[in-house]
């Protein structure tokens, strides 16, 4: 969603404001404002665009102010322009606001304060919130004070940073369903949506529960209950491109490093085990279910898919994915017998969030796999397991799904060493886990020839993908990325037994099919369609396993991976489909780091 940033200190803000709201474009970059404030002046600027179009220009203000806020949108109330921008301010301009979040009861409280006497000029929700606090420091002495029975009124979730002239030495912060940190230096404070904007400043951070309000100045800061400092992990390097044009470009040749994080320190050869610390407070009440349910949203969700088929097979645990979404609405069947998996690369996803917490509320375990320490997720969830994939910048996820796969693959040894899986299979499995990342570096070799695939296929304007399995979540993955990322090519992924039932009525030789068919149990109902594509005049790109001639006299290109047991598959199959989707998207001209209308974290319903 939207990206916020602040700091209170002895520095000029605005050069910091600047350079870690840049690190949070993924979350928003439709529109963007910045606040500074000293003691006699201040500094606003609200504009529609990226922030690098304006930067030169803000920092040859050389504003001196040593304290404010900055935010990235990503339009949810009111359309993109520079009025709807963020921060937003009261009547008197005294009171600026940043927030990521949605209000859900703002038209109602708008038509009160207008009947109030309040002036709006903005479309957005969050205007509401400034006109509120000023309302309430009518009576009040102290912004906090305004800030807290403010937030008494709201109904939804926010993240909000507000200062104000009338106290120029504080800033004060709040949340609920949306993240929010807090980085503690010597004598300033940094706050933000995600680690990325400050972790070239401080590695000290709390993170901050629902319901808290934390007050800041440069000499100490206040939470309205006792909050642990933790450490960020990740390094600065993981914010930069490291010589790549694109962050997505070099996030999908940190896929085998990420399979080799996801692995590492987690295998037991001798025992055929996967040691996952995270789980072990919950290993006894694992032993005794009888179901699992994953749920995800998205890219998360098609991991889920892929680990459905890994939990029954080899786990022997009754497994169902469900849509977060639409999870909480449905009235899902859930008892103590019954573990819900939610899968988050950011662990912020509202909708994830709410099927954990009606899980919850059910009696039943919960389990989180998320990427950031100290997520909401990872906070709220029973027990869980970190990807250990580090910064991904990119919107589009790629590195956090192969991280996914590999740690569903450890979860499925985890899980059937608990029941019929036998010593032999268990060690099997974690030795061809243990081959990934060199078998995933074998494949960005060929990156050139995708290239020149994408080039090839780049004047086509629909795909379908094709795949079954092990390797249907991984059609509905690569189409996802095609229109993510190329979005003026529409794609579908679709199971290919399913092909004949409908949607070979698309096909001719304007209408490419991307067919998955690596050498499984399956691989002859994959060629089969390929066929059917064929004797309908289309045209076919297959990822195929190494040493496969067959297919190469059917299809128009092959792509081979190297052959891995079908569970694993997966986990090399979707690579060359992320960067085949990156190079098309550059081919089209298109930004790939952030596709439109798109945000990395969906922290509102």
């Amino acid at each position: 969603m939207c990206g916020i940033v602040g700091y209170i200190g002895k520095r000029p803000a605005l050069p910091i404001l600047v350079a870690g709201l840049k690190r949070l474009e993924y979350r928003g970059y439709d529109s963007f404002g910045f606040f500074a404030l000293n003691d006699v002046s201040h500094f606003l600027l609200k504009k529609v665009g990226k922030i690098s179009e304006w930067e030169e220009k803000i920092l040859e203000t050389d504003f001196k102010g040593n304290l404010g806020i900055g935010h990235t949108r990503w339009a949810t109330t009111g359309e993109v322009t520079e009025k709807n921008a963020h921060p937003h301010w009261d009547c008197n301009r005294e009171i600026y606001l940043v927030h990521n979040g949605i209000i859900e009861n703002y038209q109602e409280l708008k038509k009160d304060l207008v009947r109030e006497g309040h002036c709006f000029v903005s479309d957005t929700d969050t205007e509401v919130f400034s006109h509120l606090i000023e309302e309430y420091l009518k009576n009040q002495n102290k912004l906090e004070e305004a800030v807290r029975e403010a937030l008494k009124k709201i109904k939804g979730n926010y993240a909000i940073a507000v200062v104000s002239k009338r106290d120029p030495g504080k800033l004060v912060v709040a949340r609920l369903g949306a993240p929010l940190l807090i980085g503690l230096s010597d004598g300033e404070y940094f706050i933000a949506s995600d680690p990325a904007a400050m972790i070239s400043y401080t590695r000290q951070v709390i993170n901050l529960d629902d319901n808290e309000i934390a007050v800041l100045t440069p000499q100490n800061h206040f939470v309205l209950k006792e909050k642990p400092i933790e450490r960020i992990d990740w390094e600065i390097k993981e914010a930069q491109k490291n010589g790549f044009s694109h962050f997505m470009l070099k996030e999908i040749f940190e896929e085998p490093e990420v399979i080799t994080e996801a692995i590492k320190g987690r295998i037991d050869f001798e025992r055929g085990l996967a040691r996952l610390g995270g789980l072990e407070q919950a290993s006894e009440k694992l032993s005794k279910i009888e179901r699992v349910i994953i749920t995800g949203c998205g890219t998360a969700r098609y991991a889920g898919m892929v680990g459905e088929y890994m939990f029954e097979e080899y786990a022997k645990v009754p497994t169902k994915v469900e849509v977060a979404s639409e999870f909480r609405y449905r009235n899902p069947l859930l008892d103590e017998k019954t573990v819900l998996l939610a899968i988050s690369q950011s662990g912020e996803t509202a909708d994830t969030l709410e099927a954990i917490r009606e899980a919850k509320r059910r009696g039943s375990l919960t389990l989180g796999l998320v990427n950031r320490v100290g997520s909401s997720i990872a906070r709220e969830t029973d027990a869980g397991v970190y990807n250990r994939a580090g910064l991904e910048i990119g919107v589009a996820a790629t590195k956090s799904f192969v991280s996914q796969l590999t740690i569903l693959a450890l979860l499925t040894v985890f899980l059937g060493r608990k029941r019929e899986m036998s010593l032999v299979m268990g060690r099997r499995i974690l030795e061809e886990i243990n081959k990934l990342p060199q078998l995933a570096e074998r494949i960005l070799k060929q990156s050139d020839f995708i290239k020149e695939l994408a080039e090839k296929y780049s004047e086509y304007r629909n795909f379908i993908y094709l795949g079954r399995k092990y390797n249907f979540p991984i059609a509905l993955e690569g189409s996802l990325k095609l229109k993510e990322i190329a979005w003026k090519i529409h794609a579908e992924g679709i199971c290919g037994g399913e092909i004949k039932h409908g949607p070979i009525a698309l096909l001719d030789e304007d209408f490419p099919v991307v067919c998955i068919a690596p050498s499984d149990s399956v691989y002859e109902k994959m060629r089969n369609a390929i066929e059917e594509v064929k004797s309908r005049n289309g045209k076919v790109l297959a990822i195929v396993t190494e040493g496969n001639r067959e297919i190469k006299e059917l299809a128009d290109d092959v792509v081979y991976i190297p052959k891995t047991l079908e569970m694993l598959t997966p986990i090399l199959s979707v690579i060359p489909l992320h960067l085949f989707a990156a190079y098309l998207g550059l081919e089209l001209g298109l930004d790939i780091d952030k596709p439109r209308n798109l945000a990395k974290s969906v922290t509102v319903e």
